[in-house]
């Protein structure tokens, strides 16, 4: 059987699926524009953006989380405070966004800094979330060791017979924000000639430009 690995410098798909030019002169309204693309299009999981975060000794890491909406021009996700990601972004709040749509031939890079959200809004999205969502957002000590799934699982049980009622938000679990300085559209072009717009934002207005591909 061959290794789908020793085939990969020998595969050399091009790109041709989006001919138009990037006319857009607003980086919210393109953004929206494509997203509802990928939407409509049956990208799967259109929201799940890559966050890349860097720790006190400046060692990056990134993983996938889910855009829940634009707020203020900003990108919203939630995320347990004491995660991972979340110690990383309380030391520094740099942090990139990425989206990829394979099958639109297009991805959009966004940096920026994050911060919490309000606690109306973080309590508002717990509430909408369902039941055993919620009991697993307690019942998580997100990127803390675990012995076993025994060991969640039996913690998850107590929660569940604790809260009979509406449960409440874990103080350690909420949302945040990226606050855009930079967004860059790329389209996948014939001949690897993409395009790639961006935008950055300097005092208070945003300039666009191209960048090579």
């Amino acid at each position: 059987m061959s290794n789908p690995l020793d085939q990969l410098r020998d595969n050399h798909s091009d790109f041709s699926k989006n001919q138009e030019s990037f006319l857009f002169t607003d980086p919210f309204v393109a953004f929206e524009s494509w997203f509802n693309v990928a939407v409509s299009s049956g990208e799967q999981e259109a929201n799940a953006m890559v966050i890349s975060t860097v720790n006190e000794f400046m060692k990056p890491s990134a993983r996938v989380v889910y855009l829940k909406g634009l707020l203020d021009q900003q990108f919203v996700f939630y995320t347990n405070y004491l995660s991972h990601k979340g110690k990383d972004l309380n030391q520094n709040p740099n942090a990139s966004l990425l989206f990829f749509w394979p099958g639109l031939e297009r991805q959009i890079r966004i940096e920026g800094t994050v911060n919490k959200i309000s606690e109306t809004e973080s309590d508002a999205y717990f509430a909408s979330r369902p039941r055993e969502s919620q009991l697993g957002a307690w019942a998580s000590h997100q990127s803390e060791p675990l012995v076993g799934m025994d060991e969640i699982t039996q913690r998850y049980r107590i929660l569940d017979e604790q809260f009979q009622g509406d449960i409440p938000r874990p103080p350690h679990w909420g949302g945040m924000a990226l606050r855009p300085t930079y967004l860059e559209f790329w389209q996948g072009k014939p001949s690897r000639l993409h395009e790639r717009v961006c935008f950055k934002l300097t005092e208070d207005a945003w300039q666009i430009s191209r960048l090579n591909p």
